[in-house]
C-alpha cells in the first residue's frame, strides 16, 4: 500500500508556510498602525503617510507587503490610489493580536499605564456606561478623529471635532454638558489629548476606553456621511 505520510507532511508544511505569511506581514509596528488606520476608513497613501508619520515611499512599501498578503485591497480614483482593509476579519485579527499582547506582555501594561492611566483623574467610560450616558440630553459624544474617518463611519449622535480643531471650537461646547471623547481605539492618543485639553478649560470630560471599531462591533448604531472626493475634506457637521 502506498505511503501517503510524506505527501501529507509536505502539504501540512506548505499550509503553515501560507499561514506564516500573515504573521510576517503583521510583524511591523508601521504595518500594524496602517491596519489600525484603515480600520477607520479607506484612505489614500498621502493620508496614511501623514497620520502614521511615515514618508510616502515607506508607506507605499508597507502597503505593498500588506497587499501581497491579501490583507488590504486598493483601487484608483483619479490620481489617488485608495487603500482599504480586505475584509472586517483583518481588523478583527489585528485587534485579537493586540489583545493577546495586552494579556501576555507586561510591557504593554507598563506603557499603557504610564501614558493613559496617569492622565485619567476620572475613570474612562466603558461601553456599558456609554449606553446609559447616551440616553441623557446633557451628554455630548465627541469624535475627535479626522473628518474623513468620521465621514466613513461614526457612532450615531456623535459630533466630529478633530483634535487639531478642538481648541478653536471650545466656545461652541457647553460647560454644563458632560463630554465623552472617542477616537480610533484603546491605544489611540487623540481622545486622551482631547480630554486633557477640555479639562484644562474647565469641561467635565472623559474618554471612551475603546475606539470606534470596538463600539461598532459591540452593536452601537453607526452613521455615515456622503462620500467626498479624496482631494476634498470630509464634511464636519456642527
Amino acid at each position: 500500500m502506498k505511503d501517503h505520510r510524506g505527501g501529507s507532511r509536505a502539504a501540512k508544511a506548505a499550509l503553515y508556510e501560507q499561514f506564516a505569511r500573515i504573521g510576517q506581514a503583521l510583524a511591523s509596528p508601521a504595518r500594524m498602525e496602517l491596519i489600525d488606520l484603515l480600520a477607520q476608513a479607506e484612505q489614500h497613501v498621502e493620508q496614511l503617510s501623514r497620520q502614521a508619520n511615515l514618508s510616502v515611499k515607506n508607506t507605499s512599501a508597507h502597503l505593498r507587503v500588506l497587499r501581497a498578503a491579501r490583507l488590504v485591497d486598493s483601487r484608483r480614483e483619479g490620481k489617488f490610489v485608495i487603500y482599504r482593509l480586505a475584509g472586517p476579519d483583518v481588523g478583527a485579527l489585528a485587534r485579537a493580536l493586540i489583545a493577546v499582547a495586552r494579556d501576555r506582555l507586561a510591557e504593554v501594561a507598563q506603557i499603557s499605564n504610564a501614558f493613559f492611566h496617569a492622565r485619567d483623574t476620572l475613570n474612562p467610560v466603558g461601553l456599558g456606561e456609554l449606553r446609559r450616558l447616551m440616553r441623557r440630553a446633557d451628554v455630548v459624544l465627541l469624535d475627535v478623529r479626522p473628518g474623513e474617518e468620521f465621514a466613513a463611519g461614526h457612532l450615531r449622535g456623535a459630533r466630529n471635532v478633530p483634535l487639531a480643531r478642538l481648541r478653536a471650537t471650545l466656545a461652541e461646547l457647553s460647560p454644563a454638558c458632560e463630554i465623552v471623547a472617542y477616537c480610533r481605539g484603546p491605544y489611540c492618543v487623540l481622545a486622551p489629548d482631547a480630554v486633557a485639553l477640555l479639562r484644562r478649560r474647565g469641561f467635565h470630560a472623559r474618554r471612551l476606553d475603546v475606539g470606534f471599531p470596538e463600539a461598532r462591533d459591540a452593536g452601537f448604531a453607526v452613521a455615515v456621511l456622503p462620500a467626498a472626493s479624496p482631494s476634498s475634506p470630509a464634511v464636519t457637521p456642527p
